[in-house]
């Protein structure tokens, strides 16, 4: 069995103290830079690999970070794990991923694995919880809310969309086009998000003199099959409406599936707008009006934030507006 290359190993090699291979490879200054280049090129040479565990015990930042997300199905999510993957390797940071499933329970585990391993920082959508997660889960880990926000019993950073307006556009819009009954279809009250969309889509129905009936505010978990399901019944008739609100991905996404499923076209006397901007709602039926999020610059926020750099610095709050794209579906 090979032994394994430590920086001792390095040091004995090159008759070089072991402190001076350990700042070297720690691209410390204080190393000329011939020497730091030289210490690094032999300990690639040699198949050295950076002990992140021992470095964490010295007090070292780890330069892991960590991702909690519902899941991978949601595309918004997918999308936003993938840009923020790219922007950690080419940072030199380290991303573990753990999937929730909106599940306080899996979100305690995963926060404890992500303890173990003395992750520096974690980018979380909090899982939806009248309960909140004791202190010492977050013990030494910068923590960023993303989407949504719950109570912490700490301030914690956190990076927002702000998509009422967005909301109030579409609900302006589709009532300038002569519709009066429109159903928004959006997450339940547990949800920060949830909350604020659907407050956003009253007043915006109150501000043009338009009934805000029950039956045209539809709200639950948010999923693909929530979304197909609300749909379905605003096209057999059990529920009244002209036009649909998508305040999700996935809804937008059930509710999109269910208007297609019949004839592979949206109903010429129903109006539809979604939410995010998949490729190809582009391409349906001249294209699918849609409120459309700023993923790119919401993981360059993130990398920002969790960066060991910015790890203790005062507490941050970052909102990124959405945008109503017009196309042909309303």
């Amino acid at each position: 069995m090979a032994r394994s290359v430590t920086i001792k190993t390095i040091a004995q090699d090159l008759g070089i103290s072991h402190m001076t291979v350990s700042r070297a490879l720690s691209n410390s200054p204080n190393v000329r830079s011939e020497t730091r280049e030289l210490i690094q090129k032999r300990a690639a040479e040699l198949g050295y690999v950076r002990n992140a565990a021992a470095s964490a015990m010295r007090g070292d930042t780890t330069r892991i970070v960590g991702l909690l997300i519902p899941n991978l199905v949601n595309e918004f999510y997918a999308r936003f794990a993938n840009a923020l993957a790219i922007l950690c390797e080419d940072n030199d940071l380290h991303l573990i991923t753990h999937l929730t499933n909106d599940d306080a329970g899996r979100e305690r585990l995963a926060l404890m694995k992500l303890r173990e391993l003395q992750t520096s920082a974690v980018i979380m959508v909090p899982a939806p919880s009248v309960e909140t997660h004791s202190a010492h889960l977050f013990h030494g880990i910068k923590t960023v809310q993303f989407i949504r926000t719950q109570k912490l019993p700490f301030d914690a950073d956190s990076i927002v969309i702000e998509d009422a307006q967005s909301i109030k556009d579409a609900v302006h819009h589709l009532a300038a086009k002569g519709h009066q009954k429109i159903c928004y279809l959006g997450g339940h009250a547990l949800l920060s998000s949830g909350r604020e969309r659907k407050a956003a889509f009253i007043a915006a129905m109150e501000t043009n003199g338009l009934p805000v009936r029950d039956a045209l505010v539809q709200t639950a978990v948010p999923s693909f099959n929530m979304g197909a399901e609300r749909a379905s019944s605003i096209l057999s008739g059990d529920i009244d409406a002209s036009a649909i609100i998508c305040g999700g991905f996935e809804i937008s996404n059930g509710a999109l599936d269910a208007c297609l499923k019949a004839d592979a076209r949206i109903p010429d006397d129903l109006a539809f707008i979604g939410y995010g901007d998949p490729g190809f709602y582009r391409w349906i039926q001249g294209g699918i009006t849609t409120i459309s999020l700023p993923i790119e610059t919401l993981a360059a926020q993130a990398l920002e934030l969790l960066t060991p750099k910015n790890a203790h610095l005062s507490t941050q709050q970052h909102a990124f507006a959405t945008e109503l794209i017009l196309r042909n579906s309303t």
